[in-house]
């Protein structure tokens, strides 16, 4: 930690370069001495060490700034990009899931439904939101709420960071799996156009309950995946300090997600990660959105059932190769 706040390990050299510049800056207000030039030389090194080190970042470091405790949630790019938000509660069946949060909003004075899942800023607020993992009542609140936004015509727009479900025996008890696997079944068929972003993590069963959309985006420092990197390493090799390693053979890139058809979109995020400037970023998904729901819009019902159908259908096409018999 350093006073201008939490960082990576990789991001030291940088943070350091920033607390000299923002000290020189406070010592210069106080002083006759023209500190300028020796500013402009630590901003042009900032820069050049940034472009070093946030373009060439490996999939491991791109999990970490997914994960970046400043990184922006599902209510700040709410609280950016829609208007009128009113929360919705409860799934009707046993209790509020404060993990999921959801109701319909205005997007650029057209109404929708938006939906996503909530981590939090401390302690206090994780344990609330529950590490922004959801129980089986947060998929079916997003289910009711989904139904919503199908009989008033509503899109439904889902933003998505979450390590996973919550795998607890209360969840299990409560039957997490099936919660997650209706969600499933019916957005294949919801009436609506859906839209999915991956804000930061999109992890598993967490995220495909809220996932399954028309068109899919991923921030360029997401990544959306059937376990995490510990999960992984943990099963592999035994060991959850091979995380690194695991997320290399998960190939945890978004424009990898794009290339096997599983994304449909990479956006991008100002140069180091979109906690260093929520406006521009906001600013990209909202046009983003803008563009694929009118798009999206001009489809019948049936013509978009259809393309969502086959969406899914082409993901994952494998090519048996021809084996030659063995001559005897």
């Amino acid at each position: 930690m350093d006073e201008l706040g939490f960082y990576l390990d990789f991001e030291r050299p940088v943070r350091m370069l920033e607390a000299r510049l923002q000290s020189l800056r406070e010592i210069s207000k106080g002083s006759k001495v023209d500190a300028s030039p020796e500013i402009d030389a630590i901003e042009a090194k900032i820069q050049k060490m940034m472009g070093e080190v946030y373009t060439k970042l490996t999939p491991w470091q791109r999990v970490q700034l997914a994960r970046h405790p400043q990184r922006p949630y599902a209510l700040d790019y709410i609280a950016a990009l829609f208007e009128d938000f009113q929360e919705l509660h409860g799934d009707r069946y046993y209790r509020d899931d404060p993990s999921v949060v959801g109701g319909p909003a205005l997007f650029r004075k057209q109404p929708v439904m938006v939906i996503g899942v909530q981590k939090g800023r401390n302690t206090e607020e994780n344990l609330k939101r529950n590490f922004g993992s959801p129980h089986p009542e947060g998929s079916r609140k997003a289910l009711r709420l989904m139904k919503m936004a199908e009989q008033f015509k509503m899109p439904l727009v889902t933003l998505i960071d979450t390590p996973g479900a919550y795998p607890g025996i209360g969840s299990e008890k409560r039957h997490v799996a099936e919660a997650i696997a209706v969600n499933l079944r019916e957005m294949s068929t919801l009436e609506t156009p859906i839209i999915s972003v991956i804000l930061g993590e999109g992890g598993s069963g967490g995220a495909l309950g809220i996932g399954l959309a028309d068109y899919l985006m991923i921030f360029e420092n997401a990544y959306y995946s059937v376990i995490s990197p510990e999960g992984c390493a943990a099963i592999l090799w035994r060991d959850r300090a091979k995380a690194p390693e695991a997320a290399e053979a998960l190939k945890l890139n978004a424009g990898k997600l794009v290339k096997l058809g599983v994304a449909d979109e990479v956006l991008e995020e100002p140069l180091g990660g979109a906690h260093r400037d929520l406006k521009a970023t906001a600013q990209t998904l909202e046009k983003a959105l803008a563009r694929q729901l009118k798009s999206l819009q001009k489809l019948s019902t049936k013509v978009l059932l259809e393309k969502r159908y086959h969406k899914y259908r082409q993901i994952g096409v494998f090519v048996e190769k021809a084996v030659a018999k063995r001559s005897s």
